[in-house]
């Protein structure tokens, strides 16, 4: 079956300010890929990652050099060896995800064996002065789960502050990398008695092996130290839970074998996103179905979504329409 393939750059704009440990930003930037057959469409977004080394051009680039086989037929098991992971392959993945439901007239979730219900997404909060953190805690309180951004010398005012103005709050923290081994012992404590329910990735990746000496009586999530299937194994000593996002995974292929492998390993699951439109997070919200955190809120942290776009009462995301995708 002969197809199309067009990808394409996009900007869509945050609302306000988004900012981790590794700095600020005011809009999204994604890819977004169309394969046409016999009428046709699917579609798949990704974000690319500086953390990780990719860049717009870059992501095209990938995705232009794989064009030719995916015009010729290649299906999303041999994309696996085409593309390498990243948020390339993403793009491309979800895309044939969505053509195949949709040539065969069948939804994603039914090709997935899955009867999706609505999922309670954590909503995250920027990184910034305790006050003004307070204050967007407290602004948010209502929502049963939030993911607090951290990574200073000083995340305990930033937990304490946090903590009390959203006081029913389950909490994620993610320090992004930003703690090390002098303050990693103290910001546990204070994550222990501030009652956070997850810490993710508070060491760099590769710099993490402390996490094997410690008592982690807050589970501790694997996020940068965490790709794909293959890197489970070293990290069952280290990690508690692991973060699978599409866009290091490089699609949902891949993120289903990865969620299958860590369930069987014993790690807790969470499903996480870049900053993104709803067409990055629709696969996700598939996947997220039976997991112990979902943190997809992607287009609530945007002044402007794609249209159509996930449905979001409050802090629940409902299964993508086909309009959307799948």
């Amino acid at each position: 079956m002969r197809r199309n393939l067009e990808a394409t750059i996009e900007t869509f704009p945050i609302a306000g300010l988004f900012t981790i440990s590794r700095g600020s930003k005011t809009t999204a930037d994604v890819v977004a890929c169309t394969i046409v057959a016999e009428g046709v469409s699917g579609r798949g977004e990704c974000v690319p990652y500086k953390r990780y080394g990719e860049t717009l051009d870059g992501v095209m680039a990938e995705i232009e050099a794989a064009s030719r086989a995916i015009r010729e037929g290649a299906d999303r098991n041999a994309l696996q060896s085409i593309m390498k992971p990243g948020a390339g392959r993403n793009a491309v993945d979800c895309a044939l995800w969505d053509l195949e439901a949709k040539l065969s007239g069948r939804s994603a979730a039914s090709l997935l064996c899955v009867s999706p219900v609505p999922i309670t997404t954590a909503f995250t909060l920027s990184l910034g002065e305790p006050e003004s953190m307070a204050s967007e805690a407290a602004k948010n309180a209502h929502r049963p789960l939030l993911k607090v951004k951290l990574g200073t010398p000083d995340d305990e005012s930033r937990m304490r502050a946090v903590r009390k103005a959203a006081p029913q709050s389950a909490i994620i923290v993610d320090a992004n990398e930003g703690w090390t081994e002098a303050n990693l012992e103290r910001h546990l404590e204070i994550a222990l008695e501030t009652g956070i329910a997850l810490i993710e990735q508070p060491l760099p990746a590769g710099k993490d092996q402390l996490l094997a000496q410690i008592d982690r009586r807050v589970p501790i999530c694997a996020d940068e130290s965490v790709h794909s299937t293959g890197d489970l194994a070293s990290l069952r000593d280290l990690y508690d839970a692991v973060n699978i996002k599409l866009d290091k995974t490089g699609g949902l292929t891949e993120a289903l074998r990865m969620k299958a492998e860590a369930k069987r390993l014993g790690f807790q699951v969470m499903v996480g996103c870049m900053v993104g439109t709803s067409l990055a997070m629709a696969p996700a919200v598939l996947l997220a179905q039976d997991v112990e955190y979902a943190d997809l809120d992607g287009p609530l942290l945007l002044a402007r979504d794609r249209q159509p776009g996930l449905r979001y009462e409050g802090s629940i995301v409902f299964p993508p329409t086909a309009e959307l995708w799948g």
